[in-house]
């Protein structure tokens, strides 16, 4: 109990720094690829999420979606790789390779796609190295770089929300 009382707090420590030195970038550069977050506790559809790839015009190959369980219990979807609390040591930092290198991934554009108040989800979030940052509506507007702001079950309104936004800013 004490270590995960511990383990919290290292990560709002962490996440702290990391939003307070976060450097935004301001390119031009057209959207290549793709990295998704997901809480797989509140969907798992992951088709209708591979959609926003396709108006976007990346290739399957550059796209990478994440997702995420508060439960301690592994989680396995054929699709992709399923991350929970475990994959976080008492200090804070990421103790799973494969995560740790989505999180270093320099992906063009990031979208991360959950509403929950998840302190994991939002720590996957800050230390992304994506150079372009899209979320749904958050509290704290350090995390993003464009928050969308449309109900959590309506993807459809995301994804032409998001094909607009990136087409006034000459992302695609």
């Amino acid at each position: 109990m004490i270590l995960k009382g511990l383990k919290e707090k290292s990560i709002k420590k962490n996440l702290n720094l990391i939003l307070n030195s976060r450097e935004v970038y301001s390119s031009n550069n057209k959207i290549e690829s793709l990295g998704i977050i997901l809480n797989a506790d509140e969907t798992n559809d992951f088709e209708t999420l591979k959609t926003i790839a396709e108006i976007l015009n990346v290739r399957p190959n550059k796209l990478k979606i994440i997702a995420f369980t508060t439960s301690k219990k592994e989680v396995t979807y054929s699709w992709n790789v399923c991350f929970n609390p475990k994959d976080f040591t008492w200090n804070g930092k990421i103790n799973n390779i494969e995560l740790q290198s989505f999180l270093d991934k320099e992906f063009d554009i990031l979208i991360s796609y959950y509403s929950e108040d998840v302190l994991e989800l939002k720590y996957l979030t800050a230390a992304s190295k994506a150079k372009f940052k899209v979320g749904i509506f958050q509290e704290d507007k350090r995390f993003n770089d464009l928050i969308i702001k449309t109900e959590f079950k309506n993807i459809q309104a995301f994804k032409t929300e998001l094909l607009k936004y990136v087409t006034v800013l000459n992302k695609i």
